[in-house]
């Protein structure tokens, strides 16, 4: 009954349905990511200045783009699904990595907006590589139209919680990550350290 009527809906609201379970899924990733962390209080203002970026850009931009890429490579035969991949892991995946490390980092306020992404976008890309064609594979082969953004939100609930950890704490590393939820404590420790020494090192190559 449940699944019928999110169906439904999703057929006469698409871009609603759509961007706003969109942008719950990876604000929830945050939140995932705040109770694997163990920390004491929840960051609240994280988690809403993810969901903002998530349904203000990352929703929004989903929803129309994959509606261009379908109506420039229709159908599902292997060559057009192959250029739906290239297009979207060249150019989407880049665009939407960048969004999110500084849209966040703006509405935090910080000095320097760009900072995450000039030391974490390069790492979070590849890694993305590993995890994002596989998926949206299956989105553009198994998906109707009507259905892929809300799909891309399932899927981006894991790797909201993987960007939240590395926009925070990580390096944009699957490696790092895996660690971070195997060990969180002695992760966190150890790229708190990390952190220390490469400002030290900074300091001392500014003075």
């Amino acid at each position: 009954m449940r699944r019928a009527v999110l169906k439904e809906a999703a057929k006469r609201f698409p871009w609603l349905a759509n961007v706003t379970l969109y942008g719950c899924l990876f604000a929830g990733g945050d939140l995932v990511h705040q109770l694997i962390a163990q920390k004491e209080h929840m960051d609240w203002k994280h988690t809403r200045n993810v969901a903002i970026v998530a349904i203000s850009f990352q929703g929004n931009f989903n929803y129309f783009w994959l509606r261009a890429l379908e109506r420039r490579f229709p159908g599902k035969s292997a060559g057009m699904v192959f250029r739906k991949l290239l297009l979207d892991q060249s150019f989407a995946s880049p665009l939407a990595t960048s969004v999110f490390y500084t849209g966040v980092s703006f509405l935090e306020g910080k000095e320097d907006v760009f900072e995450d992404w000039r030391e974490k976008f390069f790492n979070t890309w590849k890694t993305g590589l590993m995890y994002w064609p596989f998926m949206q594979f299956l989105n553009f082969v198994l998906m109707p139209l009507y259905m892929r953004t809300a799909f891309m939100g399932c899927c981006a609930f894991l790797w909201a919680t993987f960007l939240c950890f590395s926009r925070q704490n990580g390096d944009g590393t699957a490696g790092v990550a895996f660690a971070f939820v195997m060990d969180p404590r002695k992760t966190l420790e150890e790229m708190r350290e990390a952190r220390l020494a490469r400002k030290k090192q900074k300091t001392q190559r500014e003075n």
